[in-house]
């Protein structure tokens, strides 16, 4: 989280100027045997590469900085640095045993040795570093030298969503730590890549479930309404916006739900509605013995790319079956993400409307369950004699 504090170049430059004239440089090893093996005719190349942000040469090699003893890869979006001051490596190690340390920015370690996974990584770097402009698949596919159609199901054949979700996703993580941060609605919606306040409102509203402004204030201003009832799983919570249900929880008191409740919206005005509410309460009751319903119900949740993507496949699983975590994991085309799916399972705020307690471990017991394993039991044995 950042400070709330705004400073100008200007008035950090006397203050930088004297901390590096007083901290002594660390001297960086001179070349070794390792930097050798880096041929120094093709150097001119790689500075061309370096230059040009090449993504393409991710791997291939990294450059490092004399000056501020960091290592980068060719694409970093970092400020270039002066070629007196560049040297060149072919391996991460190499940089690392001559003194220079990973660029924190660009994350040059990352790259794996797998040409497609190491790809895709790139591209999510590429888009992390450019969330103001205008990403279009055509202009990744010119960027990563492949067809528009090929890169996008590459991308989401490894992570599940496009690399428009994936953008949509990363703006909408910054804008929430610029406005929680204290950053104006205006400042964290420019720096977060969003082009427009128009655009802004009509990509976040369903995913904040409120306003920025609102979201920035704690959602002091968001007006949640709840009540609590009976259900065979013990006591009950339903609450809910304005857009639709937020929060559905289970607890042996209403003590606990309330604080439940409050742990999540700390800061929102909660009013009991009983009367308000009691149709989804009916609803979501005739639903957990079996009756299907004749609608979904409207549901105002905040969530990751990822999240809305697991969440979806939970609530097409039928009513009365299973999946195991790795099932789910390969149904929406990330095989290796099973502890990531167990992640967005164990996140989830909405209980049995987003059927979560269908998932279970690959030898079929119960693994986790947010509202505790006997009422994760006790609901799949409903659904399986409903």
């Amino acid at each position: 989280m950042t400070t709330n504090a705004i400073l100008t170049t200007d008035s950090l430059q006397p203050s930088l100027k004297t901390m590096r004239a007083s901290q002594p440089k660390l001297p960086l090893q001179p070349a070794t045997a390792d930097a050798s093996s880096v041929n120094p005719s093709d150097d001119a190349q790689r500075w061309t590469a370096v230059l040009a942000r090449q993504s393409a040469r991710d791997g291939e090699f990294v450059y490092a900085v004399a000056t501020t003893g960091v290592y980068c890869r060719p694409s970093c979006a970092s400020r270039r640095p002066r070629r007196e001051n560049v040297q060149f490596f072919l391996t991460t190690e190499q940089a690392e045993r001559a003194g220079y340390r990973a660029c924190l920015r660009c994350r040059p370690k990352s790259v794996t040795g797998n040409p497609q996974a190491d790809g895709v990584k790139t591209i999510c770097r590429y888009i992390e570093q450019h969330l103001d402009e205008p990403l279009t698949l055509g202009r990744l596919g010119k960027e990563f030298h492949q067809s528009p159609f090929h890169l996008q199901r590459r991308f989401k054949a490894a992570l599940g969503i496009t690399p428009r979700e994936y953008a949509d996703s990363c703006r909408l993580r910054q804008l929430k730590r610029n406005l929680q941060s204290g950053d104006s609605v205006t400042r964290a919606m420019y720096d977060a890549g969003y082009g427009s306040s128009s655009r802004l409102y009509e990509r976040t509203a369903s995913q904040l479930g409120m306003t920025p402004d609102k979201y920035r204030r704690g959602a002091i201003a968001a007006a949640i309404r709840y009540t609590c009832a009976d259900s065979p799983l013990g006591r009950m919570l339903i609450a809910a916006t304005d857009r639709g249900i937020c929060s559905i929880q289970f607890a042996r008191t209403d003590g606990e739900l309330l604080e439940g409740l409050k742990r999540e919206f700390p800061f929102a005005g909660r009013k009991a509605d009983k009367s308000g509410l009691q149709s989804w309460v009916s609803a979501l009751l005739e639903h957990m013995r079996g009756k299907e319903l004749n609608a979904a119900l409207p549901l105002d949740i905040r969530a990751t790319a990822f999240q809305r993507t697991v969440w979806a496949y939970l609530q097409s699983i039928p009513f009365g079956e299973t999946k195991s975590y790795s099932q789910v994991a390969k149904a929406i085309g990330r095989p290796t993400a099973v502890r990531a799916v167990a992640r967005a399972c164990a996140t989830n705020p909405v209980a049995v409307e987003i059927p979560c307690h269908r998932v279970v471990r690959e030898d079929g017991s119960m693994g986790g369950y947010r509202w505790g394993l006997d009422r994760k039991k006790n609901l799949l044995e409903m659904e399986q004699h409903a």
